[in-house]
């Protein structure tokens, strides 16, 4: 169905949106704590899948390209929850108390380890961007090591490396206390 979409067959195109859709919720979900975030992401998903199908040039396996869009469209939902959240005005926590900046814990829609492993994403990228996509694929989309190979064109030692070294780069960042 996505061959036959990629080459301009919206029927198949329509098909394949209406076929993906409560996989690439469930998807999204993994990287965003509240359903109705995930559904926002899951749209920018299908929207870009929409658009960009052409560039799915059937060389892998359509679930190893949809995969990269997730990560992307999940990520970047993080990202604008994190700066709505940061956008707010402060709120006095009680009458006469001194103002505060909302926790995005409390106050956004995501909330507790996912929000620690995605602000270690966020610094993973700044310091060691060639671990992220490795880090992503493996520990949040759950791909397989062959597919993330595939994606990323690089050895399996090489990945495996990329994954170690990752996951002890952001490993003090994340937050492992209990609710």
């Amino acid at each position: 169905m996505a061959a036959l979409a990629a080459q301009g067959d919206r029927n198949a195109l329509d098909d394949l949106l209406r076929a993906i859709r409560p996989d690439v919720v469930r998807r999204c979900g993994r990287f965003l704590l509240y359903r109705e975030d995930a559904e926002e992401a899951a749209q920018d998903v299908l929207l870009q899948v929409a658009r960009h199908i052409e560039r799915f040039e059937g060389r892998s396996r359509f679930s190893t390209w949809l995969h990269t869009i997730v990560a992307n469209c999940s990520r970047q939902k993080y990202r604008e929850l994190k700066r709505r959240s940061a956008e707010q005005p402060t709120l006095p926590e009680e009458t006469g108390s001194p103002e505060r900046r909302p926790d995005p814990r409390t106050t956004s829609v995501i909330a507790g380890s996912r929000v620690d492993f995605l602000e270690a994403l966020e610094r993973l990228e700044q310091e060691s961007p060639h671990l992220v996509a490795p880090l992503v694929y493996r520990d949040l989309c759950q791909m397989d090591y062959a597919e993330i190979v595939d994606r990323l064109g690089i050895p399996l030692g090489t990945l495996k490396s990329r994954l170690h070294h990752a996951r002890r780069h952001i490993r003090p960042w994340l937050s492992f206390e209990g609710p």
